[in-house]
Formats: structure tokens, sequence, C-alpha cells
């Protein structure tokens, strides 16, 4: 994103809408002759195109770019409009742990973990959830195939992110991953030392199929770590017949 400072003309409408503060305002400078302007801090913007979308700007000032890599991969991981190509649906993550009735990724037995680094309110640089990405691998924890992180994992076995997108930063971006319900404190311990390792915020979702007798082994496995789960539910109305069996 950029706004045209020939067009711009000051008024400062867009600058509350920007969710990574890159708007920045140059007020009008009577003694050097200057106009007041807006301009968008591209090495903070995040491609999120919020301030296009939302209308504001009475001038046409902001200006959409046609994106290239590496900073297109800005976009796919914070333009909710953005499909990403390794997955073909928009977002930073699959097909999301809430419809799990639908999808059926996650059976019993086993846990999905999502840790979603960068939100809320700060955005993140893609090397700075490599820290985790190692963690997994140190544990043998196998990153979901079509989450679009996983796919800019360089090395597997290192955990290591490809160096051409390392400095971009995104909206959020979330390592997620399937693991047996026996290997959750392995897993839980190591995002507890990560709390204390990353540079930026990181949130942690994780979904299990309830269990036979009524009880949430998630909630159980994550209480026995020492980490106090906030328990979430959401029916999906219109989403169809499970589609598998």
């Amino acid at each position: 994103m950029k706004i045209d400072p020939e067009i711009c003309t000051g008024c400062g409408q867009c600058v509350p809408y920007c969710p990574m503060g890159a708007i920045v305002l140059y007020k009008k400078d009577r003694k050097r002759g200057e106009k007041a302007f807006a301009e968008i801090v591209r090495d903070e913007c995040v491609e999120c195109s919020v301030c296009f979308r939302a209308d504001v700007c009475q001038s046409g000032a902001i200006i959409k770019e046609t994106l290239e890599m590496p900073r297109l991969v800005r976009a796919f991981f914070s333009d909710p409009w953005f499909s990403h190509p390794g997955t073909d649906i928009p977002g930073r993550g699959t097909e999301e742990m809430k419809t799990n009735e639908v999808t059926g990724r996650f059976r019993e037995g086993f846990v999905g973990i999502g840790l979603e680094f960068g939100r809320p309110g700060t955005g993140c640089r893609l090397r700075e959830v490599e820290p985790a990405v190692r963690k997994f691998a140190s544990l043998d924890v196998k990153l979901e195939p079509e989450n679009p992180l996983t796919q800019i994992v360089a090395d597997h076995e290192s955990g290591r992110i490809r160096e051409d997108v390392r400095n971009e930063k995104v909206l959020s971006a979330i390592v997620e991953a399937v693991v047996p319900v026996a290997k959750c404190q392995e897993v839980f311990q190591a995002v507890k030392e990560l709390a204390g390792e990353v540079e930026t915020v990181f949130s942690v979702g994780v979904i299990t199929k309830v269990a036979g007798d009524g009880s949430y082994p998630s909630v159980d496995e994550m209480k026995k770590a020492g980490i106090s789960p906030s328990i979430n539910g959401k029916v999906n109305l219109g989403l169809g017949r499970p589609l598998f069996e």
C-alpha cells in the first residue's frame, strides 16, 4: 500500500484504521511551504488493505499496489480477502478448528494446537515464529502441511524459515500441529518456554473432541501443565452435514 503525497490532503481520516499504526501524518509547514500529507511506512505496513477498504480517503490517494515476492507474502498472512496459493482459502491458517464437526481434522486421542504470533495489535516478522517451529521440530511434532506458515519453512528438521521472507512483517502467523494427547505435556512445556524467548506476543489455541464421559482432554492436559485455559464453544449453523466418517 502507498499514499500519493500529491493527491493526499492530509485530513488524517485513514490514520486510525491502520492496525499496525503504520500511517504517519505530517502537518502543514508554512515556513517550508509544505502541505499536510499522510505516508505509509512501508517497512511497518503488513499489506492488510484495511486502509484501502475502509474507503475513508475522499481524495483517492490510497493506492493498492501490485505486489511481488517477497513482499507478497505480507498479503498472504494479513489480508483476509487474499487467498493463499498453497491452501486456496483466505486466512493465516487452514480450515478453522471450530469447524471440526464438518472437517473432522481432529480425532479422538489427539489435540490440535495453534500458536498465533503477532496478535492482538503488534504484528510480527516471520523470523519471530522460528523459535516455535524449532521447538516443535525438536519434539518431532509435524506441522500442519496445508498451513501457510508451514509452507515457508525451509528445513523442517531444524525449523528454519526461508531466508527470502524472514524479515517480512505480517499481521499474524500461526504455527499449527496435531499431537497425541500423550505428548501434550512435552508440547505445553515447550510453549511455556517460548513465552520467555520470542520477541512478540502470541496466543495458544487448543482443540480436542469431547470424551465419551463428557470431559475435555485438552483442558485437563493444560491444567496439568500449569496453563489456565479459557474454555470457549461455538455452534456453526449452515455448514451442512459432516463430510467425514
